[in-house]
């Protein structure tokens, strides 16, 4: 038996017991006052009855009394159903008719209180003779003058209502039994059908967890555990995904890295050759090498800021920032790179634009992606549009250009990390990632519009004021 199902089936059957136990112990307090109730009031009613007969039929003298009780005594005919006692006024058995030694002191509380109040009283316990259980009810006897006699004493035993008793908790006892076995046998199909889907679906969660990334378990449930097949199916699946993305950012990254180093390397050697004298030549190498360089930097700060956000430490450095300014300095350093590459780059500058609050470097960072990916994804439309706008509220840069878009089945998915799609282009997948959230950091959203065959838009909105998020 499996740790869960042990825990359910302790857990049922002492809640079982105890439910058990207190119904028993209730049933077990009702039929035993039922039975006393109806044996103490019938005991109590014969009593009332001899002991008004007699003092109805009281003749003069106690002589009388003594031949009226024996003549009562002789003619009793329920002796099989209980006992009559005569008592003295002393509290001593006077007369009865189950021959009980006369003489005998009768101290129980229902005597007393026939004798001494004139009260009817019961009382449950020992026989004084043979010490057996029973049930006695005594009812006082009261001369014409109004002063009690003696008592009138009914006596039965509970030999037979104590059965009874018994025999009902013994039936109760074997229904609790057989009560106990359904539940025990419907509560093992029932965790079973828990328990068999649970165990199937830790068998797939080992294998997910051993690298079986993708596994799916088939779904045969249509309630919480079918949901729980689907929820976990789609983990795998997405850890899946998220593997895959990851091995490709690995072999795109060892591969962005490798180009610039093998570019450094090589020039590197070939300057220090020996016959290497041409100061043209030497300036074309450095410069190739600082280019490299530059682009290594800003793949390592790339990664560097992915490590950030994943960690939650991407911080802003708040502050005015003129956004006309900045964006016009970035598209007029990307404009003569993109000529030399057959690309025009077209910015329409605003009359007019207020400052924002925000991290210039950060935001810069984020335009300078937006052009690189406009021109390495949309360069064969050979035009790149710029464009900064102020609504009063909004402040809106837009970059577009006339490529071969994105697809749609791809689009929803491009600002994931690591993605890249069906791209062909260089890059580590991760620039759109951390400019959408250094955007989102601003207050801000970074939007992309695509049609396949007709370009790509970005747009990032950034808000005109105080109302930015700061980490601290």
């Amino acid at each position: 038996m499996s740790g869960i199902q042990r825990r359910w089936i302790i857990n049922v059957l002492a809640v079982s017991l105890l439910l058990i136990l207190s119904v028993m112990t209730a049933l077990a307090i009702t039929v035993s006052d039922y039975h006393y109730s109806a044996l103490t009031s019938s005991l109590e009613n014969r009593a009332e009855m001899y002991a008004s007969v007699i003092s109805k039929n009281f003749l003069t003298t106690f002589d009388d009394y003594v031949r009226y009780i024996n003549r009562l005594a002789n003619e009793f005919t329920e002796r099989d159903q209980f006992e009559l006692q005569f008592i003295t006024s002393g509290g001593r058995l006077q007369l009865s008719t189950n021959y009980t030694v006369s003489g005998l002191l009768v101290d129980t509380p229902d005597v007393r209180s026939a004798l001494q109040t004139g009260v009817s009283r019961s009382y449950i316990g020992a026989n004084l003779n043979t010490g057996e259980r029973v049930i006695a009810v005594s009812a006082p006897i009261f001369l014409p003058s109004g002063s009690a006699i003696g008592a009138v004493r009914c006596v039965t035993s509970l030999e037979r209502a104590d059965a009874h008793i018994l025999q009902f908790m013994g039936w109760g006892a074997l229904v609790s039994t057989a009560f106990l076995l359904v539940m025990l046998a419907v509560n093992l199909l029932f965790i079973r059908g828990i328990l068999t889907p649970v165990q199937e679906i830790n068998r797939i969660a080992k294998r997910i967890a051993e690298g079986g990334y993708g596994v799916r378990i088939e779904k045969t449930y249509r309630d919480e555990m079918g949901e729980l097949v689907e929820n976990l199916n789609h983990m795998s699946g997405e850890i899946r995904a998220a593997e895959r993305m990851r091995s490709d950012f690995i072999s795109s990254v060892s591969h962005e890295l490798r180009t610039p180093l093998t570019a450094i390397s090589g020039w590197g050697e070939t300057l220090l050759s020996a016959d290497m004298n041409d100061p043209n030549e030497i300036r074309k190498g450095l410069r190739i090498m600082l280019k490299e360089t530059s682009r290594l930097s800003r793949m390592v700060e790339e990664l560097l800021d992915f490590s950030r956000i994943e960690g939650g430490r991407l911080t802003l450095d708040i502050g005015p920032v003129d956004l006309a300014s900045e964006l016009e300095e970035i598209v007029y350093l990307h404009m003569d790179a993109l000529k030399r590459d057959g690309i025009m780059l077209i910015y329409h500058q605003p009359d007019h634009m207020p400052e924002v609050l925000g991290d210039r470097a950060r935001l810069k960072q984020v335009f300078v992606n937006i052009l690189d990916n406009a021109a390495k994804h949309g360069g064969s439309g050979k035009r790149i549009e710029a464009m900064l706008d102020f609504d009063g509220r909004w402040v809106t840069i837009t970059v577009r250009d006339y490529g071969q878009g994105i697809p749609q089945s791809e689009l929803e998915h491009v600002k994931y990390k690591f993605y890249k799609g069906s791209s062909t282009a260089r890059g580590s997948g991760i620039g759109l990632s951390v400019s959408d959230e250094i955007v989102r950091l601003h207050g801000g959203e970074l939007l992309i519009e695509s049609t396949e065959g007709e370009g790509t838009k970005v747009t990032v909105r950034l808000p005109h004021g105080d109302d930015i998020e700061r980490d601290e």
